[in-house]
């Protein structure tokens, strides 16, 4: 049978075949090794009232990671056998097809081969796109012979990383833009030649002047338009998989997050630079992130660093469209966890702006297999409602940077390769389509086409509109139009109105009608085609009619829309939508990212209104004045400056200190003269010694940081005055500290017997910490023989502050290094943070010897350190003791179970299901393999100076850096030089100094026993 022949039989498998071999509820025997695919079938465990079938497995396919089912029933299969670090072009692309019709696949064509690592496969055209990073490739057969004879590079420039961290899926959208499952390059310690690549700027090779991207995207998704050679990031980023609901809402994952949202898309974050945004996305899970599985799996293959019991490599998101489930699993999402060979399933619920996303089954799974090599990463609705499940089916899934040296080392990395499945999940006794190719739209007519726009289907709503939108035929305008207005129709009016706009036929009457649409849905999406549209002003009074609408969806898309507008009416509007719903921080963006907004004005408004027991108006007053002190008139700042200074009632303290917290926010990347603020100045002045308020009293101190002390009588007496305090004894020790960081504004060489005099143990920590850091701001190397001298008597509290004085000068770097080459200070001394600095300096010469001085802390000796403490692991130890243990030395980093500690480092809680030794190992080397989102960056800002720390959170306009101790920086992208990453652990090292064996066993039970 020819290939074309061969089309609409290859699906009916997908209906028909093997009913010898379905399984339902079965919970199979023990397997300590792989399984024939029939055999492997009796392992999987479904829950009741569905059944699951094999569709096609090996020799036919393997190493399956992601597949389509075309218009005209081809099922194309992407075989990434190179996974984890073959880059030898070892992937495929496989076409399967029913060769003699008798229902069943039985005919595997190599589509295309010769590709690295491909991730991901979407129709397009007559072929189809896939991505292979760098790239994403078009291929197309033109003579019908199952093999592509076209194959062009449409995008290049992604990283080649780690491939669980590379480009994948693509996914065409509601909106006509296909979009890229895309994140950061991700650091590797042990495979930097193999996958040590960061990508370049991304573009149409064929157009190298025309759309281009920034570096590998800056980490984020990518969306393009490849007729129109369109390109974007979008504001967020996912790892592998993503999907969008029925409203073209977009939502994705990481390996530890298995759900969350992107809320706020680029193209209103990038209109304003001026509002620091810290994040883009909400995690919609309501039961943990990252939350427990339920595994069953037998002899489970676990390696080193795999974190047990909870999400560690979720994968495959998919929201069910299908219509063949029942209607509980509308709105249902399913996510693929290979580690722990499962798949799991949430229902969605509306919850503000987002979701809530909550366990369908409480304690069990979806599907789950009691087989170690159950590998599920893809799942996909079929155009006959089935869900699809892709089985990689090896022996190993997590990448080697996270494995054993003795596993990596063992020859099995690769067990599996030739294996592969695909399994068809369905209700348990569904009816078999009659006629499946009915289902299918290769052959369908316009009219056809245009009445599966209103099908239940996920699948043959998106071809059809893809088709449409493809073929362009002009038969279909009036057809599209009527579906418009189906009112018994709604999934069809909503595609035939982006059909339309993708056709160029969409009116301006369309969309004021459509804004008026009963389904709050069709409402939302109306007033984002309204955005295409503005350049027509009566759309603007259209949309203001949607400002009281009843639904929180539509009134926060239509903030984003009018954003765009400038007009007394839409900043009214604007001003009435953020006080109806100003606890919500996500309308309050919406509302602060317009182009036309004017910040004095709302800032006004909201401190009209203020009210104090509703924290959400002091985040927006904040969020107002960083504005205005960033880039408002002078004339406004001073009017701030002056009302958040006035010693007034006690209750504006509540406004007033967010009012100077916003202004030190703003002020810090405003250019400004000495002489522009002499009597804001002088009101600082006053606040800092007068204010009853602690929080005001600091934040005036941090402004007269930035726009300096005036000059004249007032700065000498203010120095007096601040002397006199920071020798008063029978001050708080808090009011004194205050005094002594004043000091250092002005000229504290001058004061240098006064401060030593304070850096003694009989004074308040406090006190010492703040004389410490003032001696510290002497431009020379005063402080740093001052802490040589007197090592021997600081206390560790304060010698933790006194080391970090040696980075602010390279001169200073130079003496603590010769301080540790000679013994004087111990390396057992240096945290890891500090360690990280010295040997990342600027100067070579101290770079090397830093790196000299502590590489005995390399691999090698960490590992022998982990040996001794291996007897830790044959100890009992105690939960309550352990949990002393943990506050001691742990909390400065971690919290554990979202609690008790500092959210620096990862959670500790997330690791409870893992093996003691591995534990154990974490603990003691922390930089063997860095978890992801753990490892330090530094930031050179444009004046030269530097802060390092972990990206904790990454905008279009802003990262946010979160540093030991957990404090959070938030930095505007204007103001970065350069971002590296470190390719170190922000993890310290050196515990074994501080605990025993016994006390590590007791560290390690308290860990594994908190839920």
């Amino acid at each position: 049978m020819s290939l074309r022949g061969a089309r609409m039989y290859c699906f009916r498998v997908l209906l028909y075949t093997l009913p010898a071999i379905v399984a339902s509820c079965y919970n199979g025997p023990n397997l300590p090794y792989s399984e024939s695919a029939e055999k492997a079938l009796s392992t999987l465990e479904l829950v009741p009232g569905f059944e699951i079938e094999l569709v096609v497995s090996e020799p036919l396919i393997s190493d399956p990671v992601d597949m389509i089912i075309d218009e005209n029933g081809l099922m194309y299969v992407v075989e990434m056998h190179g996974y984890p670090l073959d880059k030898g072009g070892t992937g495929k692309i496989k076409l399967l097809t029913d060769e003699n019709g008798d229902g069943k696949i039985d005919n595997s064509t190599v589509f295309v081969d010769g590709l690295m690592l491909p991730t991901g496969i979407m129709r397009w055209k007559k072929g189809v796109l896939v991505t292979d990073a760098p790239n994403v490739l078009y291929l197309e057969d033109t003579n019908d012979d199952g093999k592509a004879d076209i194959r062009d590079t449409l995008l290049t420039g992604f990283a080649l990383s780690n491939p669980q961290h590379n480009l994948n899926n693509p996914l065409y959208g509601l909106d006509n833009w296909i979009y890229l499952a895309h994140e950061a390059s991700v650091a590797t310690q042990s495979y930097k030649e193999e996958f040590g690549d960061e990508g370049e700027d991304i573009f149409y090779p064929e157009q190298s002047k025309g759309s281009r991207l920034p570096k590998n995207a800056n980490g984020r998704n990518v969306r393009f338009r490849p007729d129109a050679r369109a390109l974007e990031m979008t504001a967020a980023a996912t790892q592998f998989g993503h999907t969008f609901d029925a409203w073209g809402h977009h939502l994705l994952l990481n390996n530890s997050n298995h759900i969350y949202q992107e809320l706020i898309a680029a193209r209103y974050l990038n209109r304003n630079p001026d509002l620091l945004v810290t994040k883009v996305t909400k995690t919609l899970s309501d039961h943990g992130q990252p939350a427990d599985v339920f595994p069953i799996t037998k002899n489970p293959q676990h390696q080193l660093l795999t974190s047990v019991g909870v999400f560690t490599s979720a994968t495959g998101l998919e929201i069910y469209q299908g219509e063949l489930f029942p209607t509980a699993f509308n709105n249902a999402t399913f996510v693929a966890e290979p580690v722990s060979n499962l798949v799991h399933v949430d229902k969605l619920s509306e919850d503000g702006v987002s979701y809530t996303a909550s366990r369908i089954y409480q304690q069990k799974e979806f599907l789950a297999s009691t087989d170690s090599w159950f590998r599920p990463v893809n799942i996909y609705t079929g155009p006959d409602g089935a869900l699809y499940v892709l089985d990689y089916y090896r022996k190993f899934i997590e990448h080697p940077e996270w494995m054993a040296e003795a596993v990596v080392q063992s020859g099995e990395l690769y067990d599996g390769i030739e294996k592969g499945r695909i399994y068809r999940i369905t209700p348990t006794g569904a009816k078999p389509v009659d006629q499946p190719e009915n289902l299918l739209l290769g052959n369908a007519s316009i009219e056809q086409l245009v009445d599966a726009l209103a099908s239940p289907n996920s699948w043959r709503r998106r071809n059809a509109q893809r088709l449409l939108v493809d073929r362009k035929d002009k038969d279909a305008f009036p057809l599209l139009k009527q579906m418009a207005i189906n009112m018994e129709r709604p999934l069809g009016r909503l595609h035939a109105l982006w059909t339309l706009q993708g056709l160029g036929q969409l009116s301006i009457e369309m969309i004021k009608q459509a804004l008026t649409d009963e389904v709050p849905g069709i409402r939302e999406n109306a007033i984002r085609l309204a955005e295409l549209h503005l350049d027509d002003a009566s759309l603007t009074d259209a949309l203001l009619g949607l400002e009281n609408d009843e639904n929180i969806k539509v009134r926060y898309q239509l903030l984003l829309t009018l954003g765009f507008v400038d007009t007394p009416s839409v900043a009214a509007a604007r001003e009435k939508m953020l006080f109806k719903d100003v606890r919500d921080e996500w309308v309050q963006l919406a509302a602060l990212s317009a182009t036309s907004l004017r910040e004095n004005n709302l800032l006004e408004a909201v401190l009209d209104q203020f009210q104090e027991d509703i924290p959400a108006y002091a985040s927006l007053v904040q969020r107002l004045s960083a504005m205005i002190g960033k880039n408002g008139q002078a004339s406004e700042v001073k009017q701030l400056l002056k009302r958040a200074t006035n010693i007034g009632s006690k209750e504006a303290y509540a406004w007033q200190t967010p009012l100077l917290k916003g202004l030190v926010e703003g002020m810090k990347s405003r250019e400004m003269s000495t002489t522009e603020y002499i009597s804001e100045q002088n009101a600082l002045l006053k606040a800092f010694f007068q204010h009853p308020s602690t929080a005001i009293r600091n934040a005036s101190l941090q402004l007269l940081q930035e726009i300096g002390l005036p000059e004249g009588r007032e700065t000498k007496t203010a120095m007096v005055r601040a002397k006199k305090i920071a020798q008063n004894h029978k001050l708080k020790a808090e009011r004194r500290g205050e005094a002594l960081k004043f000091l250092a504004l002005g000229n504290p060489g001058e004061d240098i017997k006064l401060l030593k005099e304070l850096i003694v143990p009989d004074e308040p920590l406090s006190v010492q910490l703040a004389a410490l850091q003032t001696l510290s701001a002497i431009p020379d190397q005063t402080v740093s023989h001052y802490v040589l001298e007197h090592w021997q008597v600081m206390t560790p509290d304060v010698r933790s502050t006194a080391l970090r004085t040696f980075l602010n000068d390279s001169n200073r770097i130079g003496l603590l290094l010769d301080a540790i080459q000679t013994g004087q200070i111990q390396k057992t001394n240096i945290d890891r943070a500090l360690a990280v600095s010295l040997m990342t300096s600027r100067d070579q010469a101290h770079k090397d010897l830093a790196r000299r001085l502590f590489s005995e802390d390399g691999d090698n000796q960490r590992q022998k350190i982990v040996k001794q403490y291996a007897a830790s692991l044959e100890f009992t130890g105690s939960v309550e003791e352990g949990k002393q243990v943990f506050q001691q030395n742990c909390a400065i980093c971690h919290q554990i179970g979202g609690a008790l500690g500092t959210n620096y480092g990862p959670d500790l809680a997330t690791i409870r299901n893992r093996l003691p030794a591995s534990i154990l190992n974490d603990i003691l080397d922390p930089g063997q393999s860095i978890a992801d989102g753990f490892d330090l960056w530094t930031v050179t800002l444009n004046d030269a100076e530097s802060i390092q720390g972990i990206v904790s959170a990454e905008t279009p306009t802003a990262i946010t850096l979160r540093k030991t101790g957990g404090q959070e920086t938030t930095i505007s992208r204007e103001d970065i030089a350069s971002l590296q990453s470190l390719g170190m652990s922000a993890m310290p090292i050196g515990l074994e100094n501080s605990i025993d064996q016994e006390q590590m066993a007791n560290l390690l039970a308290y860990i594994k026993q908190v839920k």
